[in-house]
């Protein structure tokens, strides 16, 4: 699986090392308690309909970017810091990438998880 990014008709991929947070407690617990994520991943949360949708980093030791999306466009990216970071906005996925991973894109682009 691979998050990839799109704009102006150039596609990349942005992470090849992408987990789901498919249930409740993996969408709970996010990237609390972990000491760091490698370069090249993502951890993606998949709605059922678009709604506000906020982040902390409490318990979470590093910064990292978050991307907002809503129907495969970017809706706001946020640099979180360490431990007090806080981001909300309205999506239907939402991505948590390693800071500085996001740096390139910007609202309006298209972002998405391939196979």
């Amino acid at each position: 699986m691979h998050l990839r990014h799109e704009r102006d008709g150039d596609a990349r991929t942005l992470a090849s090392d992408v987990d789901v947070a498919d249930s409740l407690f993996a969408q709970t617990r996010g990237l609390m308690f972990r000491l760091s994520i490698p370069d090249d991943y993502a951890l993606v949360f998949d709605f059922d309909g678009a709604a506000s949708r906020d982040v902390h980093m409490l318990f979470v030791p590093f910064a990292i970017d978050a991307v907002w999306i809503e129907d495969e466009e970017v809706q706001r990216v946020e640099r979180l810091s360490a431990w007090t970071g806080r981001g909300e906005a309205r999506c239907d996925t939402l991505v948590e990438l390693p800071a500085g991973a996001a740096d390139d894109v910007r609202v309006g682009d298209r972002v998405w998880v391939s196979d």
